[in-house]
C-alpha cells in the first residue's frame, strides 16, 4: 500500500497495525487511559479517608491531587513531543511502568511526605504514557475511523471520570482507599503483556538531538508555576502576592516559550500550528470543556457529601448517569461531525452543557439527588460527552503523522490546564466569602458561573473554528500511514 514520506527525525512512528488489530489497540490503550483518568477522579471521594488513615493536616490534604496534577500538567508538552522523537512505543511503555511503579508506591504510603512523592511520580508517568498513547490511536487510524476513535478517547475522558468517582467511592468504602492504587497493579500488567503482542515496533532509533530541551524546560517551568498558582489560588488568595506573581510568571514564561520555538530548528511545538482554526481554536474550546467538566464533578460532589450528607458509596453511584449520560452524546457526536464537522456539535454541545449547568445552580440545602442533581448531570453529560468528542477531533484531525505526539500532548494540556482552572475557580466561589449564606448557595453560584463559561465557549465555537466545508474534506483525508 501507499506509503506516506516522513521527515527523518521523525522517530516516533511504529508499523501501522493492521486493520483487523486497530481496534483491540484501541481498546487496550483506552484501557490504559481509563487508568490515568480514574486515579484523578477516584482520589476526590477517598481524601477524608486518606487524611485521617496518614494524619494528614486539612490544610496539606489537597497535596494529594496537587502533586500529580503539577507534574501532569507541565510535562504533557514534553512528553507528547518525546513520543514522536523517541519513539511512541518506547515512551508509552517507559510511563505505563513508571505510572504503575508509582501507584504501588501509593498505596504503601506510610505518610504524606511517601504518599506526596508516589502521586507525583504517577503524574511523570502519566505525562508519558497519555500523549504517548493518544500519538499511537491517532496515527493508527485514518479518515472516518480516526474520528471514530478519537471519539472513543474523548468518552474515556468524560465517562472514565465519572466513572472514577464511582470505583472510589466503591473501593473507600468496601475496601480501603488503598485499592485505589493497587488495583493499578494487575491492570498494567495486563496492559504491558497485550501491548507488547500488538502495539508495532517503532522503526527508527530515537533521536535524542531532536529534543529542544531549552523549550522543554521554559514550557515545564512556565506550565508548572500556572498548575501550581491555580491549585492554590483558593487558599492563597486569588489577589495574593503568590498568584498574581506565579500567574504573571508563567504567562511571561509561555510568551518567552512561543517566541523561542518560532526560531527553533525542531521545536516542541509548531506555534504556528495554532494558527489552524481547527487546532487553535480546538485548544481553547478544550480549556473551556475541562474547567466545565471537572468543576461539576466537584461540586457536585461537594453538594452530595456535604450539603445531602451521602456516604463515598452514594456519591459514587450518583455519578453513574453522569458516565451514562456522557456515553450517549459520545454516540451523538460521532453521526454528527460525520455530517457537520466540528463547529455545529461544539456550539450545540456548549449550549446543551450551559442548560445542565442552569438546572443545577439551583440546588439548595433542602435539595435532593433525584430534584436538584439527576436532572442537571443528564443534561450536562449529554452536552459535554458531544463536547469532549469533538474537540479531539478539531485539535487532532488534520494532525500529519510525524505530528501526532506534538498535537496529543497539546491536546492533553488543555485538559489538564483547563480542569485546573476550573476547579479552582468554581471552588473558590462555592467555597469562598461570597458563600457566607451557606454553602448550597455558594455551589449554586459556582454552577451558574459554569454554564457561563459553557455558552460562552458556544458562542466562540461559532467564530474560531473552521465551517463544515472546509473541516470534513480534512477530516476524509486525515493522513494515512504505512500499513505492512
Amino acid at each position: 500500500m501507499h506509503r506516506q514520506h516522513r521527515p527523518s527525525h521523525e522517530a516516533g512512528a511504529p508499523r501501522a497495525p493492521r486493520s483487523g488489530i486497530r481496534w483491540s489497540l484501541l481498546l487496550l490503550l483506552s484501557v490504559a487511559q481509563l487508568m490515568v483518568i480514574l486515579d484523578i477522579s477516584a482520589v476526590n471521594v477517598a481524601l477524608p479517608d486518606i487524611a485521617k488513615d496518614l494524619d494528614i493536616a486539612r490544610t496539606d490534604i489537597g497535596w494529594t491531587i496537587t502533586s500529580y496534577s503539577l507534574i501532569f500538567g507541565s510535562l504533557l508538552l514534553f512528553g507528547g513531543r518525546t513520543a514522536d522523537l523517541l519513539g511512541r512505543r518506547r515512551i508509552f511503555f517507559a510511563g505505563l511502568a513508571v505510572f504503575t511503579a508509582s501507584s504501588l508506591g501509593t498505596a504503601l504510603a506510610g505518610d504524606a511526605t511517601m504518599l506526596f512523592a508516589a502521586r507525583a511520580g504517577q503524574g511523570l508517568g502519566a505525562a508519558m504514557l497519555s500523549p504517548a498513547a493518544l500519538s499511537i490511536i491517532t496515527s493508527s487510524f485514518h479518515g472516518a475511523d480516526r474520528a471514530k476513535a478519537l471519539g472513543v478517547w474523548g468518552a474515556v475522558g468524560g465517562a472514565g471520570a465519572a466513572i472514577g468517582v464511582l470505583l472510589g467511592g466503591v473501593l473507600t468504602e468496601l475496601v480501603d482507599w488503598r485499592a485505589i492504587f493497587f488495583i493499578n497493579l494487575p491492570v498494567g500488567v495486563v496492559v504491558a503483556t497485550g501491548a507488547t503482542r500488538i502495539l508495532p515496533a517503532d522503526q527508527s532509533r530515537p533521536q535524542w538531538r531532536g529534543l529542544d530541551l531549552r523549550g522543554a524546560l521554559l514550557a515545564t517551568a512556565s506550565l508548572g508555576a500556572l498548575v501550581y498558582a491555580l491549585s492554590q489560588a483558593q487558599t492563597a488568595g486569588w489577589t495574593s502576592t503568590q498568584t498574581l506573581g506565579l500567574s504573571a510568571a508563567a504567562l511571561a514564561g509561555l510568551g518567552a516559550f512561543a517566541a523561542l520555538e518560532l526560531r527553533a530548528r525542531r521545536p516542541l511545538l509548531r506555534v504556528q500550528r495554532l494558527a489552524d482554526r481547527a487546532v487553535g481554536g480546538g485548544f481553547v474550546l478544550m480549556l473551556a470543556a475541562a474547567a466545565v467538566l471537572f468543576g461539576s464533578f466537584l461540586l457536585s460532589s461537594l453538594y452530595l457529601q456535604n450539603v445531602l450528607g451521602t456516604g463515598a458509596l452514594e456519591t459514587g453511584l450518583g455519578f453513574l448517569p453522569f458516565a451514562v449520560a456522557i456515553a450517549v452524546g459520545l454516540h451523538a457526536a460521532q453521526h454528527l461531525i460525520s455530517h457537520a464537522g466540528v463547529r455545529v456539535p461544539l456550539t450545540a454541545g456548549f449550549a446543551v452543557a450551559a442548560v445542565g449547568m442552569l438546572l443545577l445552580s439551583g440546588v439548595d440545602r433542602h435539595g435532593s439527588y433525584v430534584a436538584d442533581v439527576l436532572p442537571g448531570m443528564l443534561v450536562a453529560g449529554l452536552g459535554l460527552g458531544i463536547v469532549l468528542v469533538a474537540v479531539a477531533v478539531s485539535v487532532l484531525t488534520g494532525a500529519a503523522d510525524h505530528e501526532t505526539g506534538m498535537l496529543s500532548g497539546l491536546n492533553t494540556t488543555g485538559h489538564e490546564i483547563g480542569g485546573s482552572l476550573g476547579i479552582a475557580l468554581l471552588a473558590t466561589i462555592a467555597t469562598g466569602p461570597g458563600a457566607a449564606a451557606g454553602l448550597a448557595d455558594g455551589i449554586g453560584d459556582a454552577f451558574l458561573v459554569a454554564g457561563v463559561i459553557a455558552a460562552a465557549a458556544s458562542a466562540a465555537a461559532l467564530v474560531v473554528l473552521p465551517p463544515a466545508l472546509t473541516f470534513l474534506p480534512k477530516l476524509a483525508d486525515a493522513p494515512r500511514v504505512a500499513v505492512h
